[in-house]
């Protein structure tokens, strides 16, 4: 049976072909729009992201369409050759099945291409998108503030180790929990910005108070900023807080130093006051005593000396406080510099009912290379933060020494509250202290510290075995001095330099 004249024209089979092509390639184009990395179901944000992933997704099938068109011309250009040359005395029918048969093939060549070249762009997007998930991690886990992403039912998206620094809390405690670290008033504020920010109003920065896990307040600044969730296609919010506990903290250095600064000023001040009156009055004194040598009320007059040269070496004090004078070292006895440490302080620990005892015995004739100001100053301190240290009654104080190892060791012993453990470290740091709030500058260590290491000496504080602390200063002997059975001939560095000077 003959075929229509129709069905062995050629440039019919030609049609019929390019229509099965056709067919085939909408199928496989169809097939792609679903598997495209580009394509997603998810709203898109607005913005600068919306026109990305829009320009990404035009480039994505602009390509993929020339490659297409580039892959048919060659198909088709290397057929007519083909044709043309091996082609030309075939039949009609064979013909036929040829052109079906080059539809179908340059289908599958489209097909085995398309699915190749989206499955290529899919991993090179999901790379893209590890790569850009690592960095974002790495830049969160090592930002320098506490970053927290919340949404906006103020729910937790995202936590960094620096917020758990910050706060106390885990990132495991937090996620898609509402956030813990606000108060009620806080949390109010929190609401009344979210609007603006949603609106595209500027970022809010501002000085406020977070709670952290165990309900301390902790000074933070704070700042918010809002954008779209590139995933959901939501507003999120992000909070990046800067921890203000150590500026404060330095800023509460500066107000102390600038008091003690009016102190000493007022100090200054106070002294030059009282130097004239009493300077008269000793004057006053001694003229009366001459005066009246036989008299009665001679040892009266001697008592109200006394007194008034006691106010006058405590003026002397202040002043040598108030204005650091320049060191001079000497060679100072050190049960001499006791005595007059432990009889200046007495009347102050009986007032206080406090006990000051002191044993010289084992530094008798024993000399240290200092100055007597600065050693005053170093045991003054010392005292007076181990009598503070003292309950109320039944508190007391030794001072004592020993020699050791060519070393004057010397210690200020007392039955007080003692000092954690864990902050025995901090104890000699500008500042720290151990006192209520009001009771104390956190300067008496750390002077104290200062002025054994201007000796050439060292410092360390312990904790008794039953209560309180023990504070141990090691200083070196003085050239040339010896003592039998207790202080040795020993050369000290601080006075070799000074010969050497």
């Amino acid at each position: 049976m003959g075929y229509p004249a129709v069905a062995y024209n050629p440039f019919f089979f030609k049609l019929i072909g390019q229509i099965a092509s056709t067919i085939q390639f909408g199928k496989v184009f169809a097939v792609m729009e679903r598997a495209s990395p580009m394509k997603t179901d998810k709203p898109q944000p607005p913005g600068g992201a919306m026109r990305r992933g829009s320009d990404d997704h035009i480039w994505f099938w602009l390509t993929l369409l020339l490659s297409c068109a580039t892959i048919l011309t060659v198909i088709f250009s290397v057929w007519e050759q083909v044709e043309l040359r091996f082609l030309r005395d075939i039949s009609y029918q064979q013909m036929h099945y040829l052109y079906t048969t080059r539809g179908i093939a340059s289908s599958i060549i489209l097909a085995t291409w398309a699915v190749w070249f989206v499955s290529r762009e899919r991993r090179k997007s999901e790379e893209e998108l590890r790569r850009s998930r690592e960095r974002y991690q790495i830049m969160l886990a090592h930002a320098a503030d506490a970053v927290v992403l919340f949404d906006s039912d103020l729910r937790v998206l995202e936590w960094n180790p620096q917020a758990t620094s910050l706060y106390g809390y885990s990132r495991e405690e937090v996620m898609s929990q509402p956030l813990k670290t606000l108060g009620s008033q806080e949390r109010d504020e929190l609401r009344q910005e979210l609007p603006q920010l949603k609106e595209g109003g500027p970022p809010v920065e501002l000085e406020t108070k977070r709670l952290r896990n165990n309900g301390e307040l902790v000074d933070v600044r704070i700042r918010w900023s809002c954008f779209p969730d590139l995933e959901s296609g939501q507003m999120v919010f992000l909070e990046v807080a800067t921890d203000l506990r150590e500026r404060i903290h330095l800023r509460q250095k500066a107000l102390e130093i600038e008091k003690l600064t009016s102190m000493g000023r007022m100090a200054a001040g106070t002294a030059h006051t009282l130097n004239t009156p009493l300077a008269a009055m000793l004057l006053r004194l001694e003229m009366l005593r001459d005066r009246l040598k036989e008299h009665p009320s001679r040892e009266e007059i001697d008592r109200l000396e006394s007194s008034a040269r006691f106010c006058q070496e405590f003026v002397q004090k202040l002043l040598q406080y108030s204005r650091r004078p320049e060191t001079t070292l000497k060679c100072i006895e050190v049960k001499e510099l006791m005595d007059s440490i432990c009889t200046f302080f007495r009347p102050t620990f009986s007032l206080r009912r406090h006990a000051l005892s002191y044993d010289s015995h084992a530094v008798n004739g024993c000399h240290i290379l200092g100055d007597r100001n600065q050693m005053e100053a170093l045991f003054a301190a010392l005292l007076m933060n181990a009598s503070d240290a003292l309950p109320v009654e039944e508190g007391s104080v030794a001072l004592g020494g020993m020699v050791h190892d060519g070393q004057v060791e010397l210690f200020v012993r007392d039955n007080g509250c003692g000092v954690p453990e864990d902050q025995l470290p901090q104890i000699f740091e500008p500042f720290f202290t151990t006192k209520k709030a009001g009771h104390g500058t956190g300067l008496g260590l750390s002077i104290a510290h200062n002025i054994v290491e201007e000796h050439g000496g060292t410092i360390h504080l312990v904790n008794n075995a039953s209560r309180g602390v023990t504070v141990w200063i090691r200083l070196p002997l003085c050239c040339g001095q010896t003592h039998s059975n207790h202080c040795a001939t020993e050369i000290c560095p601080l006075a070799a330099e000074q010969e050497k000077a």
